[in-house]
This record gives C-alpha cells, sequence and structure tokens, in this order.
C-alpha cells in the first residue's frame, strides 16, 4: 500500500512517515496491529533500513506507534490532541505558502481555489485521509 519516489525531493523518510500517518489516519491499522518489520518495509520499497527506522521512531514521538526491540512496531490508540494556537498559526502560514508557491508557478487561481474547495468537501466527508492514503507516489527509480 505504502509506496515512496525516490526521485522526489521529499526525502523518503518524511514520504514514509507521511504515507503511513495517513494510512494511520483512515483507519487501515488499528491500535495493537503489527506494522512490517523496518527490514522488510525497507526492502519492500527500496530504501536503507535507517530511513524506515527513523519514520517508524518520528511515528513513535508523535503518539502513533510503540516501538520494542524484537517486538517491531505496533499501532497504539492515539487521542486526537487539542489544537494549540501555535498548531494552527503554522498550518496557516504552511497553507498560504503553498497556495503563492503554485500561483508563482502559473497554477490559475481558479484552479487553487477549485482544490481546496474539493479538499475542503473530502474533509468535510471523511474522505480526506483515505484518499490521500490511497494516492501515496509510485516506487519507480
Amino acid at each position: 500500500m505504502l509506496q515512496i519516489d525516490l526521485a522526489s525531493p521529499l526525502p523518503a523518510s518524511e514520504q514514509i512517515v507521511r504515507g503511513l500517518r495517513a494510512t494511520l489516519l483512515a483507519g487501515y491499522f488499528r491500535p495493537g496491529d503489527q506494522l512490517p518489520s523496518v527490514r522488510q518495509l525497507a526492502v519492500d520499497l527500496g530504501v536503507h533500513h535507517n530511513t524506515v527506522a527513523g519514520a517508524y521512531r518520528q511515528l513513535a514521538e508523535e503518539g502513533w506507534l510503540d516501538l520494542r526491540r524484537g517486538r517491531g512496531a505496533t499501532v497504539i490508540e492515539r487521542p486526537v490532541p487539542a489544537p494549540t494556537p501555535r498548531a494552527e498559526a503554522e498550518f496557516r502560514k504552511r497553507l498560504e505558502e503553498l497556495v503563492v508557491k503554485a500561483l508563482a508557478e502559473g497554477v490559475p487561481p481558479g484552479a487553487v481555489s477549485g482544490e481546496l474547495a474539493a479538499l475542503a468537501a473530502k474533509l468535510q466527508e471523511g474522505d480526506l485521509a483515505k484518499s490521500r492514503a490511497g494516492s501515496m507516489p509510485s516506487t519507480e527509480n
């Protein structure tokens, strides 16, 4: 299910974190489920095992996984955190930067607003995480 683009400027570890986070939000893994071993996922994705290990550690720090030597990565119950003013401000800043970048690269304003409206509709329907989980880039080298 998880795929990465090794030619992407986004580091493979960040692609793995984003992809797994999306699958976790979409409910593809439930608390108590085991994720593939670090080595198995590394082989499947064609990356070094330390890349996967780093992604798993980041997700553990975010409260998604329990990591235990010899037991692997287990999905844990993660309560939805209360939003902080800092998190909301950072979100607004990153969203605005992304929109400005798209406009600067020639994406028409109507296309930007249309995509934002489509994402908002998916979010309201609860389908955003599922569509994101199923749209990871390919592992083609």
